[in-house]
């Protein structure tokens, strides 16, 4: 599924002037969108009025480039599930007819559930670890539990796209990591997922694109390494942060460390120079040769060297990449590789020195 928004902009009644001015983007099949911006950004809103809870004041959505309001509603929400933040639980329903109400799009008007739809809600409640809870009613679960029955009633549409917002809003550390894990895997499926977060490390972590937006209505758009730099964080929230890698045996994860609020923002974004980089992909078996080759061809303006090293006794491929590039466009590329099932990636840099006497900058 490609989604668009083309010159998206919306005002509030009595307000002077946009939340969202003229936001354009676009996603293919499988991206994973992450939103970020402060309180009162317009997130939510950007939400609301891209699925058509909203209508836009300017602009429009489109799914495969049709328009919105060419798609009839039932067809369009068993394409598209929407998880708003969760409110007030529901008294009468149990968490398992809350998630079997997910199923509502896929029924006719005068149909009753049947075995497939017994079926998907079963899966769906295995997959999201909801089982202990299954027969209790809304109303008594926790905020967090309740959140994850509405993220589980969407996914019984079985969506081309899933759009949550805020979806670690109110849960404790092990839920977070199963709903960002469930993204990543949804994305690897082929299922678009759309996030409003507040955790900036959360978008560098599973986030393919990024949208950044300021409260003048400003926004930047695009791979989520070349949006979440310390200077447009700086510059949406007004805060200065580190951005760097925590380094396990297998992976290096990217991370945000805030380190003060307040200060100057760049009056211009500052890519800096060129690095000379070194990624080593660690990759078990060939079943990822084919991505590997489309990305480093994506990325073929800016690799110097590449070698291959096939270990057959263990099945692991060994894969050497040296580059010259931005830092940004490095670490999107590293990340890339790291998204591959199967796939370890370690990434270093060093600032180029060149005959010329100039020296790049490495952040």
């Amino acid at each position: 599924m490609k989604i668009e928004v083309s010159g998206g902009s919306y005002r509030y009644p009595r307000r002077d002037r946009n939340v969202l001015d003229a936001v354009s983007f676009e996603l293919e099949t499988g991206d994973v969108l992450a939103i970020l911006g402060p309180n009162g950004a317009g997130k939510t809103t950007l939400l609301r009025c891209m699925t058509g809870l909203l209508p836009w004041d300017a602009g429009t959505t489109l799914l495969d480039g049709k328009r919105l309001r060419e798609i009839p509603q039932k067809r369009l929400w068993q394409r598209m599930s929407y998880v708003p933040q969760a409110k007030q639980a529901p008294a009468a329903y149990t968490a398992e007819e809350m998630i079997l109400l997910g199923r509502t799009a896929s029924l006719g008007v005068f149909s009753l559930p049947g075995k497939e739809d017994m079926e998907t809600v079963d899966g769906v409640i295995e997959k999201l670890r909801l089982t202990d809870i299954r027969r209790r009613r809304c109303a008594e679960l926790s905020g967090g539990e309740f959140q994850m029955v509405l993220i589980a009633r969407a996914l019984a549409s079985g969506p081309e796209a899933l759009i949550l917002d805020e979806p670690e809003s109110n849960l404790d550390f092990q839920n977070q990591l199963l709903v960002l894990d469930l993204i990543s895997q949804l994305s690897a499926e082929g299922i678009t997922c759309i996030f409003n977060t507040h955790y900036p490390a959360h978008a560098l972590r599973r986030g393919t694109k990024a949208l950044m937006l300021a409260r003048d209505g400003a926004y930047r758009f695009g791979n989520v390494r070349e949006v979440v730099t310390e200077e447009n964080i700086l510059r949406c929230f007004g805060v200065r942060s580190v951005i760097g890698e925590l380094e396990t045996t297998d992976h290096a994860y990217p991370d945000v460390i805030p380190i003060a609020a307040g200060g100057y923002a760049p009056t211009e974004q500052t890519e800096g120079g060129p690095v000379i980089a070194g990624i080593t992909v660690l990759t078990e078996g060939t079943e990822n040769a084919e991505a590997i080759n489309r990305l480093l061809h994506e990325y073929g303006d800016c690799l110097i060297g590449r070698m291959g090293l096939p270990y057959r006794r263990a099945g692991v491929n060994i894969i050497n990449l040296t580059l010259e590039a931005p830092v940004s466009r490095v670490l999107s590329l590293a990340d890339g590789l790291a998204r591959l099932a199967g796939t370890h990636v370690k990434t270093t840099y060093i600032a180029g020195r060149y005959e010329d006497g100039s020296q790049s900058i490495a952040r």
